[in-house]
């Protein structure tokens, strides 16, 4: 797990993860831009670099993640932070609990994206925001064969009711941003 936490031996990682770090930061300034938030959900929170950056901005930050090893690694990383076992497309929270939900690479992984996306609005008081790798380049992202389009990503979000939807194209990923 040590491996693959961003700000330990980047050399280490995988080019994609490398690119990623670089990128934390803008994207959670993207995620918070223009609205006050006082909590954050981090859906797919890995070993919860995306919730550690968040929680630096004095922002509450809860993480789910389907695989318990991640879910323990993030525990350990991130103080303050609650982080539970739990799928993208049924997330044990009430209504309106979270700001934002942030949807970091897992809308390509989720069984059913347009139902994981309507989890994200009934959970999101104000905004959603998923987080895409834009193209398919071994070198420059991770080798996921399926991978979603800028297209896929707006299509799934206005079946589930979302609004605005902004496409934010950053240097090796695209953020999208949506009105809950």
């Amino acid at each position: 797990m040590n491996e693959r936490r961003f700000h330990r031996d980047p050399d280490r990682l995988r080019a994609p993860e490398r690119l990623a770090r670089l990128e934390v930061d803008r994207v959670v300034d993207l995620c918070l831009d223009g609205i006050a938030v006082q909590d954050v959900l981090d859906v797919g929170s890995g070993t919860g670099v995306f919730a550690e950056a968040f929680a630096k901005r004095g922002i509450h930050a809860t993480g789910i993640d389907v695989n318990p090893d991640m879910v323990a690694a993030a525990t350990g990383q991130v103080p303050g932070a609650r982080f539970v076992t739990a799928p993208a497309e049924a997330p044990p929270f009430p209504d309106k609990a979270f700001d934002v939900v942030f949807l970091g690479h897992v809308l390509h992984e989720a069984d059913d994206a347009v139902g994981a996306l309507k989890e994200a609005k009934r959970l999101a008081r104000q905004r959603v925001v998923v987080l895409e790798w834009p193209y398919r380049e071994e070198e420059m992202g991770p080798p996921l064969h399926h991978r979603l389009s800028n297209d896929q990503v707006e299509q799934f979000a206005r079946q589930a009711g979302l609004t605005q939807v902004e496409v934010l194209p950053l240097t090796h990923m695209v953020a999208f941003r949506m009105d809950a």
